[in-house]
């Protein structure tokens, strides 16, 4: 059976130990004495993320929470991404078709957005709102992993919106540096 809350303590667990080392990681994911196994998702979630957050400083933070991204679906977005790069030559091309457009993918002044209208993250269906937006920096890693392969380049994103902090929409900032289009 697929556990959502198994994969991501192992995700965070060794995302966490990267940054720091296994007493650390085991604080932040079971947090201590192991009470965080009676929490329910939404619980865990929350006291996981303040565990996570009175360790560490908040570009550590963000770079662990990138490193926590699942995978989930990642070959059928890097097949669109793929396929709406080779029918353009530019971001402006890229993010103009319907496909891209359905995909949550637009383009205003040059720069690349990524938004939804509903939050992907199984793990925050229970979850009613967010008080940082700690939790959500692992979409931003998913979006970078997803544009790096495609583009050959480096990306940066910014989490600008998330609807589990209150906003109507999830809305990324996708940085291209320096792009390769052909």
């Amino acid at each position: 059976m697929f556990d959502i809350r198994k994969i991501q303590e192992n995700i965070i667990y060794e995302a966490v130990r990267a940054e720091s080392n296994e007493d650390i990681a085991n604080e932040v994911v079971y947090g201590k004495d192991n009470m965080s196994k009676a929490e329910n998702n939404s619980d865990w979630v929350k006291s996981s993320m303040i565990r996570l957050e009175n360790n560490f400083e908040t570009e550590t933070i963000k770079k662990i929470r990138m490193n926590c991204q699942c995978g989930y679906e990642m070959d059928e977005k890097i097949a669109l991404v793929m396929e709406l790069k080779s029918d353009s030559s530019n971001i402006e091309e890229f993010a103009n078709t319907e496909k891209a457009k359905e995909a949550g993918l637009f383009c205003k002044d040059g720069e690349l957005f990524l938004q939804f209208d509903f939050c992907p993250c199984p793990m925050l269906s229970e979850v009613d709102k967010l008080e940082t937006n700690t939790w959500c920096q692992c979409t931003t890693g998913y979006s970078k992993v997803l544009f790096e392969k495609e583009f050959d380049c480096d990306i940066d994103v910014e989490l600008l919106k998330s609807i589990k902090m209150g906003d109507d929409i999830c809305l990324m900032k996708i940085i291209l540096h320096n792009p390769v289009w052909q």
